[in-house]
């Protein structure tokens, strides 16, 4: 496997309201890295782009309850 070395570009969603609320952050350079948007030095979770495409499909579906 080659290193890569793509430099980590996180966004974060447009429905995040930045009061420092529990926000994940995913990184477009390198599909299924995200981290926790409190703690950007903190590590990282990496999913196969797979199992994140997986998750990020569901979301779009309302798979999941909201927990507002």
């Amino acid at each position: 496997m080659q290193p890569d070395d793509k430099p980590e570009q996180f966004v974060k969603s447009s429905y995040s309201n930045g009061q420092g609320g529990d926000c994940v952050e995913w990184d477009l350079n390198h599909v299924g890295r995200v981290r926790d948007s409190k703690d950007p030095d903190g590590p990282r979770l990496n999913f196969t782009p797979e199992a994140w495409s997986a998750f990020v499909t569901a979301v779009a579906n309302g798979e999941f309850p909201e927990v507002f």
